[in-house]
């Protein structure tokens, strides 16, 4: 993937105008462990269905100051039943070219609650049926300065801008000096779907995602589907008091 692509993403950041402006006003932040970036979540949203790239890219400052680079992509996809493709792909050197081999393939199906984790290396599809969550109530973060940044466009889509910053103290931070961590990301509501991300952290580097090829039209359904030659293994949660000598099961198919 070019690397103007990433410039650009933060050239795009430095250029957007901020819309109304909002900040919290917070006091010192608790420890806090550092996060990196490793793809973006797609929710099982029926009636909105797209695919697209997602382009993710680790940048971080070595010690004798010169930067290390790795890069990867995955496909994501979400049909009008509000099945999930999403992949985990390796990241490589900023050298490499072509498609990243594919560590994990993760299907969900929000109908039959159905989670399947698809292993390429061991061709074993390991297929867990979720319970309903109920929607936990949202309350703000004290320690963490929320910045409103307005709306703009991206890939013909109306983005909310959001930047929170919070800072982690010197005993916590591993550093012996306080860290700002900042993340950024461009949501966009129509496909509930953050377009762009990114999450800076001295003590881990700067890590980028964006959407490229971005299509909003239903993808092939076998994308959502188990690859051919999978052995299925259906993961059956544990019985919450079980008897003595018991575990949990499996139940296995083809």
């Amino acid at each position: 993937m070019p690397r103007r692509f990433f410039l650009s993403a933060a050239l795009l950041f430095a250029a957007l105008p901020v819309l109304s402006a909002q900040q919290t006003a917070v006091s010192p932040a608790p420890p806090s462990r550092s996060v990196t970036v490793s793809g973006i979540s797609v929710a099982p949203l029926p009636g909105a269905p797209f695919s697209a790239t997602a382009v993710i890219e680790n940048e971080r400052t070595l010690r004798d100051g010169s930067v290390h680079v790795m890069r990867t992509i995955a496909l994501i996809a979400r049909d009008s039943r509000g099945r999930v493709h999403n992949e985990r792909r390796r990241f490589m050197p900023e050298s490499f070219h072509g498609s990243p081999p594919l560590m994990l393939l993760r299907l969900f199906d929000p109908q039959t609650r159905f989670r399947t984790l698809c292993d390429p290396v061991t061709r074993i599809a390991r297929r867990q049926l979720l319970p309903e969550e109920p929607k936990a109530a949202g309350f703000p973060n004290p320690w963490v300065y929320v910045d409103d940044l307005g709306t703009t466009t991206l890939n013909g889509l109306q983005a909310k801008g959001t930047r929170r910053t919070f800072v982690v103290s010197a005993a916590a931070s591993g550093t012996g000096q306080p860290v700002e961590v900042v993340d950024e990301n461009w949501y966009a509501e129509d496909l509930h779907i953050n377009l762009l991300l990114r999450h800076s952290d001295p003590r881990s580097g700067v890590q980028t995602v964006g959407l490229s090829a971005l299509k909003r039209e239903e993808p092939p359904a076998s994308l959502f589907e188990i690859p051919q030659g999978y052995t299925i293994v259906n993961v059956n949660p544990a019985p919450a008091s079980p008897p003595e000598g018991g575990a949990a099961s499996a139940e296995v198919s083809r």
